[in-house]
């Protein structure tokens, strides 16, 4: 996943804790997560053009 390992997840992860906070990390997954869908719903109807 983008060239990285699971030590640089983890560290990825601890640093959005900081960050962020414990509260809002399920908030940020969320959003991050509909974007992530709404790109590939676009590219795939791009794609059938």
């Amino acid at each position: 996943m983008f060239g990285l390992g699971m030590g640089e997840l983890v560290l990825v992860g601890v640093i959005a804790l900081f960050f962020v906070g414990p509260k809002k990390i399920p908030e940020l997954a969320k959003g991050l997560g509909e974007g992530i869908g709404s790109f590939k719903k676009a590219l795939k109807d791009e794609g059938g053009k």
